[in-house]
């Protein structure tokens, strides 16, 4: 009977809880190192700041949300979230090996814009029909 009551985890859900927890952590030290992070990437410590910021957005409402929307919103957004970090990590790359000094900022801009538009997504698709319980017969 308590397995009835208690909300099912997944191991979908658990990883969308680590997901969001990695952005919460992620953020944590992008607001902690901003200064010296900044400097290594090429970008301004209050960029950092603000990115640290939108990442603990982004995770708090990725973690709140994890149970009352579809895995399917969750897997598209995540893949849309994914491809474009990696999109955006190449190219900073390629402008810092091509002696740009932009590369760091292009990529923590997207690490400021894109939880926020994750989290707005996010929060904006349908919510989880709740699963039906047993039915009763009311024939009788």
């Amino acid at each position: 009977m308590t397995q009835a009551l208690a909300p099912r985890v997944t191991r979908q859900t658990a990883g969308d809880i680590a997901d969001g927890g990695f952005k919460m952590l992620l953020a944590v030290v992008y607001i902690a190192g901003a200064a010296p992070l900044g400097r290594l990437l090429g970008a301004p410590a209050w960029l950092m700041v603000v990115s640290g910021v939108a990442l603990l957005i982004g995770g708090g409402v990725e973690t709140g949300y994890t149970r009352s929307r579809s895995m399917r919103t969750y897997t598209r957004l995540m893949i849309g979230y994914d491809s474009g970090w990696v999109l955006t990590a190449l190219a900073g790359l390629l402008m810092a090996w091509r002696g740009s000094s932009a590369g760091g900022e292009v990529w923590m801009g997207y690490q400021t814009a894109a939880p926020i538009v994750f989290a707005a997504l996010l929060v904006g698709a349908a919510p989880v029909r709740p699963a039906s319980g047993p039915r009763r017969d009311t024939s009788v």
